[in-house]
């Protein structure tokens, strides 16, 4: 891949689903993003389970970026995660879980990790419609890049994961972000004004478990 990138870099940049041909690419790519080892099914299954929406961005032919998220009922989100949406939401809900999203470091500030992301967002409103709430993941806390990157995309940090990861056999801390969508705005408000009336009325009697609760910040 060239070093010298144009500043059309953007226009230049053509989407496609990863498939099993990628996976060579795809692990050289990992390998160098990411401080995780993936095994070799992980790489299989993001390839060719239709249950994983993996993209490419391809720039003259190579892949520069990529995402792979997994859209699912809101029950089948891992036990650490089981409050990004509150248990008054009904059981056909989905959430998208981004397991990966990452750009070759030339490629980097060129819009490319946005576009992906929102193409992950388009394909969420196409195929989920109404019933996707929330988009969410993970990432270590030490990684303020990726950090800055999604919350300047309106994702809020959610909750604190200690020695989530492991590393080369070291524990590492982790956070979980998380965007809501747009319809969930309401039931924040509400929750927010919710705590605001128990704080000058604690004899009102208003318990903070009336399901209107589906976050632990804001």
């Amino acid at each position: 891949m060239t070093d010298v990138v144009p500043p059309t870099a953007l226009s230049e940049i053509k989407l496609r689903l990863l498939c099993q041909d990628d996976i060579d690419s795809v692990k050289v790519l990992c390998g160098d993003w990411f401080p995780i080892e993936y095994p070799d099914s992980w790489y299989h299954d993001i390839t060719s389970n239709k249950k994983f929406f993996s993209l490419a961005a391809t720039f003259k032919g190579g892949i520069v970026g990529m995402i792979v998220a997994e859209i699912k009922g809101r029950t089948k989100v891992h036990k650490e995660d089981g409050d990004i949406l509150a248990s008054s939401f009904p059981v056909d809900t989905q959430v998208a879980y981004i397991l990966s999203l990452g750009v070759v470091k030339e490629f980097r500030k060129h819009g490319i990790g946005s576009l992906l992301l929102d193409s992950l967002k388009d394909h969420i409103s196409t195929t989920a419609q109404d019933h996707c709430k929330a988009i969410y993941l993970h990432v270590l806390t030490t990684n303020l890049t990726a950090i800055h990157f999604y919350e300047n995309r309106d994702f809020k940090q959610h909750h604190y994961l200690p020695y989530y990861y492991s590393i080369r056999g070291v524990l590492k801390d982790g956070s979980a972000l998380a965007s809501l969508s747009p319809c969930s705005i309401p039931q924040r408000i509400y929750r927010q004004a919710q705590n605001l009336l128990r704080s000058f009325l604690p004899w009102s009697g208003i318990s903070s478990k009336s399901g209107i609760e589906y976050s632990r910040t804001m």
